[in-house]
């Protein structure tokens, strides 16, 4: 049951706003969306007539500008950051302004203007390296780099303006996947599909890493219901949402049997230690939130998605890549 009218989506101009968005639009919220939009306001062209639609362009670090954008709102969804590890560690200090220098002013000017529920994006790669088969968000978190530690940094941010008239949740999505109008062809599933469909290859690099995946659809599905929760379910709670753990050979092999026999995987070494693996039964068990979406599924629509023209040279397009579109812009 719809809780609130008035939503504001921070950042909601990428990956996965551009799929969030309209299904906002489609259970009748009246919707801002606070974002650069550097990637283009093209992504809601299917929606951009609706009159609940209201896009504004600005920069999480512009605090005047973004509380004119609060006017109104009962709910926040922050999905703003420079997302994955690669993208923050190509200029550290734009990262942490981003992604951790604002963050408390916009809360607490979140909880003064009355805003009653703010839903944080944090992610599953607080864990680090874990050798526990389930992670739970019980375990200790051991946050590899900065991208991480900020994380975390701000969900303790996030907890301590919290109470019964300001509800915070957050969610550890799993590295997510699929197709989007805002497409990302940086993240693993999408990478490997890209490369299979495009050269008729998939480098994989190590390969025992594990990596928890959640398909786009399921996570906007996640975050669409996280408005919709009873405050006591979620209030200062945190929650992993993730499908299954595979590891990116296993993730590879999946590719190969959607794309086609003829695709060669080529196995490398590589450096990278991180091998991220979460147990989502918190979220099952205390929310009944069970994705739908398999991996399968992401690799058919993207496969469907590049053999329809639908994305405009998949493997150079810097729309499609977080640091190629933040070197070719300069974004400072």
């Amino acid at each position: 049951m719809r809780k609130f009218k008035d939503v504001i989506v921070i950042g909601g101009g990428g990956y996965v706003g551009a799929v969030l968005v309209p299904k906002l639009l489609k259970r009748g919220y009246r919707v801002k969306v606070y974002d650069l939009f550097i990637y283009g306001k093209e992504v809601f062209d299917a929606v951009k007539d609706n009159p609940n639609l209201s896009l504004i362009e600005g920069d999480v670090r512009d605090i005047p500008w973004l509380e004119e954008g609060l006017k109104g709102i009962e709910a926040i969804i922050h999905l703003a950051c420079i997302s994955n590890d690669p993208s923050f560690e190509l200029d550290p200090e734009l990262g942490k302004s981003i992604n951790y220098d604002c963050f408390e002013p916009l809360v607490k000017m979140a909880k003064e203007k009355g805003i009653r529920r703010f839903i944080y994006a944090s992610s599953s790669s607080v864990y680090g390296v874990k050798e526990a088969e389930n992670v739970t968000e019980e375990i200790d978190l051991q946050p590899l780099t900065d991208y991480s530690r900020f994380k975390v940094i701000c969900e303790e941010v996030l907890f301590k303006y919290a109470d019964d008239d300001f509800v915070c949740l957050v969610l550890r999505p799993a590295t997510v996947c699929g197709y989007s109008p805002r497409q990302r062809m940086d993240l693993i599933v999408n990478i490997l599909t890209n490369h299979a469909v495009n050269r008729g290859q998939i480098i994989v690099n190590g390969g025992n890493q594990k990596r928890p995946n959640i398909h786009i659809e399921d996570v906007t599905d996640l975050y669409v219901k996280s408005l919709e929760y009873e405050d006591e379910l979620i209030n200062k709670k945190i929650f992993n949402a993730g499908y299954e753990n595979f590891t990116v050979s296993e993730l590879a092999r999946q590719v190969k049997e959607i794309v086609g026999a003829e695709v060669d995987i080529i196995v490398e070494p590589t450096n990278d230690p991180r091998s991220y693996h979460i147990s989502s039964k918190k979220i099952r068990a205390e929310l009944g939130f069970t994705p739908r979406h398999t991996i399968e599924d992401a690799v058919r629509d993207l496969k469907k998605a590049i053999e329809n023209g639908w994305l405009k040279d998949p493997m150079n397009n810097p729309l499609y890549f977080n640091i190629k579109r933040m070197k070719e812009i300069e974004l400072s």
